[in-house]
């Protein structure tokens, strides 16, 4: 096949990708794969994907992604999520920056209505704009750093990434997002939460360390027991969780069963097998030797994350196309620029109203988008500016 009609492949399985992301990501990743690999691969593409289904690994990292929004069900149902931020006894700006931090946290569908209702309490008398750009902004910043959460587990699997290598350099990039926040949305803000319940230690900690301990058991396993699959222990570590959280939240066979319903674990499990799927077929079609000579810079690419961020509405998909087409280019990625690039795919979907949160948040706190787009635009511009400046840098 001639390297013209691999690239249009290659774009059409993109185009395909983009569209269809927006009813159904898992459905558009499968979709993108078969259209690239029957162009491409047609011999190899069915051998790939039973490959793929009978890999240990593949199968521990689509359990452990699928039993993330299980968790956050489970915290958001019984209440442990209200209990911990009705015990952060903090200022204003800085409970404006945690608590929707922290809901963020648990990802699951529609999150944002869980923590505008408490940005519009603890935001008093700021413009509703502002409080929407505080809920979208503060509420996303941990997914910079946290790393059991499907967008961080797919970016670092796309860019062949071990994955707590970018977090020191992500976390310098949080402090800076930390920075901005208080800048250009909390500066008005002051004083302090007055709170109806008396401080109960036990309810901050409890939920504290349901949030905390998949990430430090992952790091423990892979540190000190060094896994053959590695994502055996990520999926050890999200049940470890999960599991906790069910015992504290007193979680019913029933309940549980009614959580789970509604989390649908099984979709998040069949997306994460549908991106390593375009990712293995991407990688054998041919494509990665083309895109060595293509005219892409650092700088290029980190616009093309920042536009895809925006125009879809997500992290995955973006990263999903926009890392494989670096390695492809420049033959691997350093941590340092996986965590810019990875931050332009984030600005680009904090800021775009096609983001579920973004128009949620909108809708919840009774503003417009122009007034949305007026309060984030400045602090998405300067955050762009400076770390497309720091790519241009690195390269």
């Amino acid at each position: 096949m001639g390297d013209q009609n691999i690239l249009l492949a290659f774009i059409l399985s993109v185009i395909i990708l983009l569209l269809v992301s927006q009813r159904s990501l898992t459905l558009a990743m499968f979709l993108a794969a078969f259209t690239l690999g029957i162009i491409t691969i047609p011999n190899s593409l069915l051998p790939l994907l039973l490959g793929l289904l009978l890999d240990p690994s593949a199968i521990a990292l689509a359990l452990a992604v699928g039993l993330i929004p299980l968790i956050g069900e489970v915290m958001s149902e019984t209440g442990q999520m209200d209990r911990l931020i009705g015990n952060m006894r903090i200022g204003r700006r800085a409970f404006l920056m945690l608590s929707p931090a922290l809901i963020g946290m648990l990802t699951m569908p529609g999150g944002a209505l869980l923590s505008a209702p408490i940005v519009d309490r603890a935001g008093g008398n700021l413009p509703r704009g502002e409080k929407a750009g505080i809920n979208v902004w503060f509420r996303h910043i941990l997914y910079l750093v946290y790393p059991i959460s499907a967008n961080f587990i797919i970016a670092t699997e796309a860019a062949n990434l071990e994955l707590y290598r970018p977090i020191p350099y992500l976390a310098v990039l949080l402090l800076f997002s930390l920075l901005l926040g208080y800048i250009f949305l909390l500066r008005r803000c002051h004083g302090r939460i007055e709170y109806e319940r008396r401080f109960s230690l036990k309810d901050l900690i409890q939920p504290l360390i349901i949030l905390l301990l998949a990430p430090i058991m992952d790091a423990s396993i892979r540190a000190f027991l060094n896994p053959q699959v590695k994502e055996a222990g990520t999926l050890i570590a999200v049940s470890s969780s999960l599991t906790l959280a069910i015992i504290i939240g007193r979680v019913k066979p029933f309940d549980l069963r009614k959580m789970t319903v509604k989390a649908k674990p099984w979709s998040f499990a069949a997306m994460m097998i549908g991106i390593i799927f375009f990712l293995e077929v991407f990688r054998s079609s041919g494509i990665p030797e083309l895109m060595r000579d293509l005219p892409l810079s650092p700088s290029i690419i980190y616009c093309i994350a920042f536009a895809l961020g925006f125009s879809t509405g997500r992290i995955i998909t973006p990263a999903g196309i926009i890392f494989p087409v670096y390695i492809s280019r420049f033959g691997s990625i350093s941590p340092s620029r996986f965590a810019l690039i990875y931050y332009g795919i984030f600005l680009g979907y904090v800021l775009t109203p096609v983001h579920p949160c973004v128009s949620l948040t909108i809708k919840m706190l009774k503003t417009e988008v122009k007034d949305y787009m007026r309060v984030m635009i400045p602090p998405v511009t300067a955050a762009a500016l400076i770390s497309l400046a720091a790519l241009h840098f690195l390269s």
